[in-house]
């Protein structure tokens, strides 16, 4: 959906060839606030049905005011540099989603931002600007508890009537996915109505590290109740989301992290490490249970107890749903994002 620069107000920018988190942000959001704003992205590989410009047009278009809302350093710099070599009016936005100190280069460049949004207060914390807290959201309305999940199960090829715990996902050692096994490695035996699913891509770089995981559940003779899915390839895991009972977040590192809010907004209560944003998606003891990272023993206790435990884990999926419904929606995240370009184009 191709549109002329000039009749955009707002410019995200994604600058990313291949799918990734920052990209699935902009490719959700974009369309969103483009039903109030005259919003579009511009970049390679853009879906279509995504409100865009041409990247040729960012070079020629008026010098009229505009947002330029940044995601990447590299997005930051053409901002930068559309502003100061080429003239162009624009208010600079970065959304920073990094829980870590930030190198030299990035700090003068974030310096240069007129306003900064942290995807969570733990991001927040490495800034060294003022910033505001906008937590991602998600689209509730996709992601919901399904009325017949027997028959959705069958429709995905799972198991029609056992305990589901799933752990979604880049295959890589920081998500944990060695923990996850490992745990439930421990739990299966003695739970023959349970059974693990971990969906993920794997590249290259982690083929082995995949392939040991594997190893682990053959050599145990679990094969059968510990499944390994490939990734979806239509980029929309709600359905697998809607068919678990539970889902483990076992990660050791995260920028922000939404899966266990997927899970939570289809009724599935979570048991997350505190990494990323899962502290301040996840409430403790209400729509599931946080525990520390690498903290092996306490992630083994909580999923035992919810898999145990139906009355808790009933409770805590109707709560998981409804706090997701009423704070976690990507509508508030795009509308919270819009007050703030509306604040940048009316400033003197």
């Amino acid at each position: 959906m191709p549109h002329p620069a000039d009749a955009i107000d707002v410019i995200a920018p994604n600058f990313k060839a291949r799918m990734s988190g920052v990209t699935s942000t902009v490719f959700r959001l974009v369309p969103i606030q483009a039903r109030t704003m005259r919003v579009a992205t511009c970049g390679p590989n853009i879906p279509e049905g995504i409100p865009q410009i041409p990247a040729r047009a960012l070079w020629s278009m008026s010098r009229r005011r505009r947002v330029w809302h940044a995601r990447r350093n590299n997005e930051m710099l053409a901002g930068i540099a559309l502003k100061r070599l080429m003239g162009k009016d624009l208010k600079l936005l970065f959304t920073s989603a990094a829980q870590r100190d930030h190198k030299p280069l990035t700090k003068w460049m974030i310096r240069q931002m007129d306003r900064v949004v942290a995807t969570s207060a733990r991001s927040a914390a490495f800034l060294e600007v003022p910033s505001q807290v906008i937590h991602h959201g998600i689209d509730a309305d996709r992601f919901a508890p399904v009325a017949d999940k027997g028959a959705l199960r069958e429709d995905l090829g799972l198991p029609r009537d056992k305990l589901l715990v799933g752990c979604f996902g880049r295959i890589r050692p920081q998500k944990g996915n060695d923990l996850f096994t490992d745990m439930m490695l421990r739990l299966l035996p003695e739970r023959p109505d349970v059974v693990a699913v971990m969906m993920g891509g794997v590249t290259d770089q982690f083929r082995d590290f995949h392939a040991g995981l594997v190893q682990k559940v053959k050599g145990a003779g679990l094969e059968e109740r510990f499944l390994f899915l490939p990734e979806d390839p239509h980029w929309d895991v709600s359905r697998w989301f809607k068919a678990l009972d539970l889902y483990v977040a076992p990660q050791r590192w995260e920028g922000f992290g939404l899966t266990p809010l997927e899970a939570m907004a289809c009724g599935v209560p979570v048991v997350a490490t505190r990494a990323g944003a899962f502290e301040e998606l996840v409430q403790d003891g209400r729509t599931g249970r946080l525990v520390d990272v690498e903290d092996a023993e306490a992630m083994q206790a909580a999923t035992a107890r919810l898999l145990d435990d139906p009355d808790l884990r009933a409770a805590w999926s109707a709560n998981a749903r409804a706090h997701a419904e009423g704070h976690c929606r990507i509508e508030q995240e795009a509308e919270a994002l819009c007050e703030i370009y509306r604040a940048l184009l009316d400033e003197a």
